[in-house]
């Protein structure tokens, strides 16, 4: 349905990569655009990412290699999956529903969703990293995923076989081949996938405030501000902050991450998002002789090459927002790329620890609230920079009435 202003004032929550997205397109189409923030432009969780634009990932979190290795991995508190005894019962009704996601009826549905989001997600981020000068940040040295033997190599094939299906390009590699395109790996890895398409940017942090500072050319406006509550005002919204201030606006984006729920509820929705707790180190420039990012598969983590240095991150502890960081998660992956990537110079590194917004579909939330102008832009998992692009187009489409790029009923914020 269309909206009577052409041109309505948006406020957008949130000033992740998503909402830095959402705001440059949303500018982009002369809307008037302010974003708020308790941090800043990509301080939090979108600064801290493995740097992987991963279109070629379709494949949801409760597919059937993962939830294979679920009990094994349960069993190592410092493994790739780890959830604390105690916040275990909370987490039930969450692990309820990412186990059935892996029906196979709702797999396929969820594969299929997944595919047409990389595929627009592909194409808008090339397109608008054009627009802001961005490009250059971009690297096109693709990915390998990392297996040690051939039964290992075996277990992932069926999920190669529904890349195919979905037409993503990947190679088997072996001997020479896998050598060659990661020189000074542990003998221990013996097949590798290589996949082209696969792309890093250059440092996400930095990445994000590029793109900020294109949408802040555009007329978008930020304010670091904390938001203490929200509520009805006329047709549309008004925000309350710490220090007393108010803020109406005609259209609300809530893009506040792994936070977006407890703000969706006061709007009558209730949404299963949990809390992944990633964990990474950035080691300096000069640490390993990285060519492209690798991804450890039976461990859980991946290697990244930035600008300025090597990060060594990924594995999901299900944990909320409340508990203390446990850093013995990043020390036990460091410890272990220091037998993967033999020479590994370790010293100096940077532990840090995000929160990654996860629906147990691994689909996230776009669409409209149950409260006429606002709206849901939250919930990507691990994919939120693969993925902003995407929903800064479907977003601004969204906003102004026009048909949406991609059905967005798997999307939906009503499909719980």
């Amino acid at each position: 349905m269309a909206i009577s202003d052409p041109n309505p004032s948006i406020t957008i929550l949130g000033a992740g990569i998503l909402g830095i997205a959402i705001a440059a397109e949303l500018a982009e189409a002369g809307h008037a655009v302010s974003v708020f923030d308790r941090t800043g432009i990509c301080e939090e969780t979108s600064s801290g990412n493995a740097a992987a634009l991963a279109f070629p990932d379709y494949l949801p979190l409760a597919h059937k290699g993962m939830l294979r290795q679920l009990p094994r991995w349960l069993r190592d508190p410092l493994g790739p999956l780890s959830i604390p005894p105690a916040y275990f019962l909370q987490l039930s009704p969450w692990l309820i529903r990412f186990v059935r996601a892996g029906h196979p009826r709702l797999f396929e549905a969820g594969v299929a969703a997944q595919a047409a989001m990389m595929r627009l997600a592909a194409d808008e981020w090339a397109g608008l990293s054009e627009r802001a000068g961005m490009a250059g940040m971009i690297r096109h040295d693709g990915s390998i995923d990392l297996y040690e033997g051939e039964r290992e190599f075996q277990a992932s094939l069926p999920g190669w076989m529904v890349r195919e299906k979905a037409g993503v390009p990947f190679e088997h590699v072996t001997g020479a081949r896998l050598a060659a395109l990661q020189p000074g790996l542990s003998p221990r890895f013996t097949h590798g996938t290589f996949m082209p398409t696969w792309k890093t940017v250059s440092d996400p942090k930095e990445f994000g405030k590029a793109l900020w500072t294109y949408a802040e050319s555009k007329g978008a406006r930020f304010a670091r501000k904390t938001v203490t509550g929200i509520e009805r005002s006329g047709e549309g919204a008004m925000l309350r902050f710490a220090d007393g201030t108010t803020h109406h606006s005609a259209r609300l984006v809530i893009a506040a991450g792994a936070w977006s729920h407890h703000w969706a509820r006061l709007f009558g929705d209730r949404i299963p998002l949990e809390t992944e707790r990633g964990y990474n180190t950035t080691l300096p420039a000069g640490a390993w002789d990285l060519k492209r990012q690798l991804t450890f598969v039976g461990h859980g983590f991946v290697v990244t090459p930035l600008a300025h240095g090597i990060r060594i991150g990924g594995a999901v502890e299900l944990g909320g927002l409340k508990r203390p960081p446990n850093y013995g998660r990043s020390k036990a992956m460091l410890r272990k790329a220091e037998q993967f990537l033999p020479g590994l110079k370790t010293e100096e590194g940077r532990e840090w620890m995000g929160y990654r917004p996860s629906l147990p579909d691994s689909l996230p939330v776009i669409g409209r609230s149950s409260a006429p102008n606002i709206f849901y832009a939250f919930g990507h998992g691990h994919l939120g920079l693969t993925q902003a692009a995407a929903t800064g187009r479907l977003m601004r489409e969204l906003v102004s009435g026009e048909k949406p790029s991609l059905d967005l009923a798997p999307f939906s914020p009503k499909r719980f």
